[in-house]
Formats: structure tokens, C-alpha cells, sequence
């Protein structure tokens, strides 16, 4: 069957009835599969996004997908009267899955075992798609979008400030355990499983030598200075929808790594990921945008800065460094297993992304005051 086929066949699954006028493959994000997709039912015109979910990477995507299923309604349920392009809906099959999972094209019964690492296996959703929103691969160096995106991503915390994550399942275990990442880095470096280390020496010098800054968070979980909350753990600009129009943040999208954690892993993404002088992939000219960094403080304390402990306050500029050095360690594993995780374009993509998160780190502990000083200020005049 070809994708259209394949399409129109899932979202039956979903009650969706009609035939596929417009479908397009969305090129953006490193894991899952995704399509828009426009129906016509004789009467009117629906739109939906349709993603095929790795479960390579998400080896419990029935448990991710009860995550999700917990947090939106808990978010409706809580605010009943939001408008509808404010929150995600994920459809649901005639027996209230919102998932389905195809085994050679054939849908399988919600009992029946299924292996993720079996690509004879699928696992599909569905859910709709935002109108007249828009979303940016990057901040653009533009301060007012970063400004928003932390409005978004403080509304999140705020919005499940109450929410008892530990009724949630790690969809990656492990995902922000920066001491058992970097033991898994260290020891693929020792196993070489693809001869690859020899041109890495320098990058896994950087590693080594901060691997133990990179384990302070988790010694103060350990000391139970932190509290767990529940985080969306993959905070880039184009996981949230804008107002085409406005810029007003609408909705946060992509809940797959919404797990237990830490404020400052999803505060520091941000950082790393938009305030920042280069692209994710680009090592020459990566550093440091502290402009950039304060426009997003702001945007995210004005939101989240009555629920963040003062010891949370205190270790957001902490996690923006550690979970850069984490993410580099990560594409430099993958880059040493042969790139089977994150998805390239190019052949050594990975390592170059690995090269440029370790130029980023460096340059923010260069700035680790300047950072410190600035969420003070921003903390302290609220």
C-alpha cells in the first residue's frame, strides 16, 4: 500500500472518514514520522496530523501514550473553557485507544503483544492539527520569539504545577540521568563498536574532563534539593504554535519525553537550542547569545516564577550547561555507533552536532556568571 493508501487506512482506525484531499510529509524533528493530512467528508474540510512513533527509540509507547492521554486531560479538565487551538486532541479509536498498532498493514487487538524493535511493527496517532499557527525551526535571533517560547514553556510548568508525576512513566529511561548517560558514553567509547573513537579524541577529551560537572544535578536530586516535576524535556522553539498573526504562544506540541525531571533540564534546552549564534550542527561561530538567554528568562520566569523553588531559581543557568554537555556526549555516542538514533542528513552530521554543543558548553561556562547574574535580576524583580 503507498502512503496515501497507508494514510487513509489509519486514520479509519481513528473514525476518520473521508477521502485525503491534500498530504504532505513534515521534514522537521529528529525521531518520529509525521504527515499533515487534509480530509474532505462531503461536507466540510478536517486536518490532521498523523505520525508513525519510533519505537526504537520509544521502547513503551503504550505508556507514552497514557502520558500524554494523562497530562491533556488534566490540562482540559483544569481549564475547561480554553480554546480548543490551546490544547492538543488526540483522536481515539472505537475502543478509546489513542494509538493503534499495525503488524503487516493488519491493525492489531488492544491485548495483543507486540515487539517495538520489530520494524514489521507500527505504531500510528493522530491528533489535530493547530490552524493559523506557526512554529520556528529556530528563535531567528529574534529576541521576541524566544521571550515567547519561555512564556510557553513556563505556562507548561505552571499549568501541571499540581500534576503528581510520578504517575508517569520514563518513555526513554534514563533520559536526563546525566551520570548514567555519560557511563553509557564512556563505556561505548571503550567498546568502539564501529572504529570511530580514534577521530573523536579530542571531543571525548572535552567529555571526560567536565563528566564531573555534568553529574551535579543529579547529586542534588540525590540530596533531594530539587524537586521532580513533570517536564516536557525537549523544549526547542518548533515544539511550540504560535499565532500566525500575534506570536502568542498557543499550545506546546511533541509530549513524547513528558516524564518526571528537573526545571532547569527543560529551562537549559532552550538555551542550548535558541540562544545560541549557530546552528545545532555548526561548530564555527557557536557560543553563547546572552541577549537571546535573557529574552527567554523573562518570558519563562513571568510564568513559572511563583511555582520554581529558590533552589530551582538558582540552578537554571546550571542546567543549561549540563544537559548541553549531556547532549553532546549523546551525538557522539550515536556518531560511534553508526547514527541510530538521531536522524542525519549528512554522513557526519552527528559528530559535528557533538562538536558544536561542546563549543556551546565551553562558551556558557565562560558565562556561567553572567547567566547567574541575569535570572537574579529577572528572579528579583518579580
Amino acid at each position: 500500500m503507498d502512503t496515501k493508501e497507508k494514510l487513509a487506512y489509519v486514520l479509519k482506525q481513528f473514525r476518520i472518514e473521508g477521502e485525503i484531499v491534500v498530504y504532505r510529509w513534515i521534514p522537521s524533528g529528529h525521531i518520529n514520522t509525521a504527515y499533515y493530512v487534509a480530509i474532505y467528508n462531503g461536507k466540510e474540510m478536517y486536518q490532521f496530523l498523523v505520525q508513525r512513533v519510533n519505537t526504537y527509540v520509544f521502547r513503551d509507547p503504550v505508556g507514552m501514550m497514557r502520558n500524554i492521554e494523562l497530562l491533556t486531560e488534566h490540562v482540559r479538565k483544569a481549564e475547561p473553557k480554553m480554546e480548543k487551538r490551546r490544547r492538543l486532541h488526540f483522536r481515539h479509536t472505537q475502543d478509546r485507544r489513542n494509538y493503534i498498532v499495525l503488524h503487516n498493514g493488519v491493525v492489531m487487538g488492544p491485548d495483543e503483544p507486540f515487539d517495538p524493535l520489530d520494524e514489521s511493527f507500527e505504531f500510528w496517532r493522530v491528533y489535530n492539527f493547530i490552524e493559523y499557527s506557526t512554529s520556528f525551526e529556530t528563535a531567528e535571533g529574534n529576541p521576541e520569539v524566544l521571550r515567547m517560547s519561555g512564556k510557553a514553556f513556563g505556562r507548561f510548568l505552571k499549568q501541571l504545577q499540581d500534576f503528581d508525576a510520578a504517575q508517569l512513566i520514563e518513555s526513554i529511561p534514563h533520559f536526563h540521568d546525566t551520570a548514567y548517560r555519560l557511563k553509557s558514553f564512556f563505556d561505548t567509547v571503550a567498546e568502539d563498536p564501529c572504529g570511530r573513537a580514534a577521530e573523536c579524541a579530542e571531543e571525548i577529551r572535552l567529555i571526560r574532563e567536565n563528566a564531573d560537572f555534568g553529574c551535579t544535578l543529579c547529586r542534588q536530586i540525590a540530596r533531594g534539593e530539587l524537586p521532580i516535576r513533570v517536564t516536557h524535556n525537549d523544549t526547542k522553539t518548533n515544539n511550540i504554535l504560535f499565532d500566525m498573526d500575534t506570536l502568542d504562544p498557543l499550545v506546546i506540541i511533541d509530549l513524547d519525553t513528558c516524564m518526571p525531571g528537573l526545571a532547569c533540564y527543560d529551562f537549559g534546552d532552550t538555551i542550548r537550542f535558541a540562544a545560541c549564534t549557530a546552528q545545532e550542527d555548526q561548530p564555527e561561530g557557536m557560543g553563547l547569545d546572552l541577549a537571546l538567554m535573557k529574552a527567554y528568562t523573562e518570558g519563562y520566569l513571568s510564568e513559572a516564577d511563583s511555582v520554581l523553588t529558590a533552589n530551582e531559581i538558582d540552578s537554571l543557568a546550571i542546567g543549561a550547561a549540563v544537559i548541553t554537555l549531556e547532549l553532546a556526549s549523546r551525538f557522539l555516542m550515536d556518531y560511534l555507533m553508526r547514527d541510530k538514533y538521531f536522524r542525519i542528513d549528512y554522513p557526519d552530521q552527528n559528530l559535528k552536532r557533538a562538536q558544536a554543543q561542546l563549543k556551546l558548553f565551553q562558551d556558557m561556562m565562560l558565562h556561567m556568571d553572567d547567566m547567574r547574574a541575569i535570572i537574579r535580576e529577572i528572579a528579583g524583580q518579580r
